[in-house]
């Protein structure tokens, strides 16, 4: 065999077996997901074959958690994201290399404990014998924050705030700090070299971040359910309304669907305007 044959082939049998798992686990699933949204309700509930769109003319529906997701989530990324590269830069650049490695692992300390005893601590610090009760002891009354969008935006940058530091921190870490110098030397103010060189050097880590916080927040259900209390919805209580409850199947295809394709155009769109750059894009995609 040829080296102009067996290369191909070598490249093809070392995809093999993540084409596999991909088709399986992602690609199939989105393809069963997408016939079922065009069938019917059963009369007991789950699952009839048919060709309708009436599930996609009635996601206005579900506007309510629609908007909530669409709005929340890319707010709560924003936050995360702003409060993250203070954190990020203090680590790759002010800290000694011999500690840096202990700092990102107290950054990341929190996801060593459960998800529902990060937030049930969360409810009683913002419930009413928490931090209203201390407001109220200082003159501040009235104060509710608990199942609000607020405990929802506080939940989403303390439980995916460690998800955005180690992107941006290790962009950080590999710029050329001869860049900052030659900055310095050239007269630019430490604001003007952070805008021009600070940030979109580190913007591939940024935008890693954020795309990680985004699509979490996305389909987030435990957050909402337990700091919004089940006040405010996003789409990942809807979905569980849906499949599990009233047991519309198609219907919940349908918004599962609509849900993919909003955060595929998000994405793109993200990626095609706020990095300009294939090289920056490329790297934040990987």
């Amino acid at each position: 065999m040829s080296t102009h044959t067996r290369s191909p082939l070598v490249t093809g049998l070392l995809l093999a077996p993540a084409g596999v798992f991909f088709f399986f686990m992602l690609i199939l699933p989105l393809l069963v997901m997408l016939v079922f949204s065009f069938g019917e309700r059963a009369a007991a509930g789950g699952y009839v074959p048919a060709f309708t769109f009436d599930n996609y003319l009635n996601l206005p529906a579900r506007g309510k958690a629609f908007l909530n997701t669409l709005t929340l989530a890319p707010l709560g990324t924003l936050l995360t994201a702003v409060i993250a590269f203070p954190m990020a830069y203090f680590l790759a650049v002010k800290v000694p290399p011999k500690w840096r490695v202990v700092m990102l692992v107290l950054v990341m300390a929190p996801f060593w404990t459960s998800q529902l005893m990060r937030y049930y601590a969360w409810i009683m610090i913002l419930g009413s014998k928490g931090l209203p009760a201390w407001l109220a002891w200082i003159g501040i009354t009235d104060v509710r924050l608990l199942n609000t969008p607020t405990a929802v935006l506080i939940g989403a940058v303390y439980g995916f705030l460690p998800l955005m530091v180690p992107p941006i921190y290790v962009s950080l870490e590999k710029l050329d700090k001869r860049l900052l110098e030659a900055s310095a030397d050239l007269g630019a103010t430490p604001w003007h070299t952070f805008w021009q060189i600070t940030l979109p050097l580190s913007l591939p880590g940024v935008a890693t971040g954020s795309m990680l916080v985004f699509i979490l927040l996305m389909g987030d259900y435990i957050l909402p359910q337990y700091l919004g209390g089940g006040k405010v919805f996003f789409i990942g209580n809807a979905l569980v309304d849906l499949f599990l409850q009233s047991r519309n199947w198609p219907y919940g295809a349908a918004v599962s669907v609509a849900l993919v394709i909003i955060m595929f155009v998000t994405v793109y769109f993200y990626m095609r305007f706020v990095l300009g750059k294939t090289d920056q894009r490329r790297a934040a995609l990987v």
